[in-house]
């Protein structure tokens, strides 16, 4: 997939997730085989640019090329703005958020919300690829709900906007993340442009990603969610695009490593304290799918310091390695 002077591949892209995809995690991403993976929303009011959680947004030191920004807002000339302001500081794709269904953001009139108003998503997309010489691209739903699936009609307007690339999550923005994904207008919006178009929503496997591509046609495929506390999924998906073969599950052992490692970059980015309380989240979500979830929550919830959090995860998985009972690592 090509986006502006950029090859992404693989075809395989993270998902912009709000409090999720921070530097540490896209960075983790990236190394595990995504191809693209675009920070949290950066809200576009400059007022709040200088807050701790915008600055922790902001910051893209060290991370690999392209560097993809998503920012969220209602006002055309100050998404252009910050559109500027973001490029500025290192970023070389923009990505605009008109995805997003929180109830918060959907009530500042951004997000999913605008696309209740295709004049004013006109305005915006127009005001924020003349502001930038780094391409512009666009995260949409199919609809506000089922009775407005503008989803097509918006990305025509994307289109003949300038975005460079469109992404769509397949489902209206009154389903949040309910029900399951709607591949036939995804495969209809991909019919009916001529720039690249990814696939998001309920994509979770390696051949649920092939299936998606396949039914709809599109560039790439869009993971999100799947990705919390599984980050090695791009690997797995691009290793069977490319070959048709499925790689197997890493070993307790490697995921023991990989979380560590992830541990260890949340504490510096974030420092101590903060960094201990956001890492028990993706510790959560390393377990979800693990029947020894429960014992793996008591014992690293119980960490209230970086080197806590890191010995008890690394003799808890080692106890794993080992064999031994569960009872006896918690």
């Amino acid at each position: 997939m090509q986006i502006g002077p950029y090859n992404i591949q693989p075809n395989v892209v993270l998902a912009p997730m709000a409090g999720v995809t921070d530097k540490p995690f896209r960075l983790l991403c990236k190394q595990l085989g995504a191809g693209l993976a675009a920070s949290e929303m950066t809200i576009s009011d400059p007022r709040f640019w200088n807050t701790r959680k915008s600055l922790h947004r902001m910051d893209h030191a060290g991370e690999p090329d392209p560097i993809s920004v998503q920012i969220a807002g209602t006002e055309p000339q100050q998404l252009a703005e910050a559109a500027r302001y973001n490029v500025d500081n290192g970023a070389q794709i923009i990505d605009i958020n008109m995805g997003c269904p929180a109830k918060k953001v959907c009530n500042a009139w951004a997000g999913s919300a605008l696309m209740r108003d295709e004049d004013l998503v006109a305005r915006i997309l127009g005001a924020v690829v003349n502001a930038v010489d780094v391409p512009v691209t666009l995260k949409i739903r199919t609809g506000w709900d089922c009775d407005h699936r503008n989803g097509p009609l918006i990305a025509r307007i994307a289109e003949d906007s300038g975005i460079a690339a469109l992404a769509v999550h397949g489902r209206t923005r009154d389903q949040h993340y309910t029900g399951t994904a709607e591949y036939d207008t995804i495969a209809a919006i991909k019919a009916a442009l001529r720039i690249p178009v990814v696939a998001n929503g309920d994509i979770d496997s390696p051949q649920k990603a092939a299936q998606v591509l396949k039914q709809t046609g599109v560039d790439a495929v869009m993971i999100g969610r799947a990705a919390q506390g599984r980050p090695w999924i791009f690997r797995e998906v691009a290793h069977y695009l490319a070959t048709g073969e499925l790689l197997a599950p890493p070993s307790v052992t490697e995921v023991r490593d990989l979380l560590l490692g992830h541990l260890r970059a949340l504490h510096d980015f974030y420092g101590e304290q903060q960094g201990v309380r956001i890492a028990r989240k993706h510790l959560g979500w390393y377990a979800k799918d693990r029947p020894e979830n429960a014992a793996f929550r008591a014992v690293v919830n119980r960490a209230e310091d970086a080197a806590s959090q890191v010995a008890l995860t690394t003799d808890y998985f080692d106890a794993l390695a080992a064999g031994e009972p569960l009872s006896s690592a918690a």
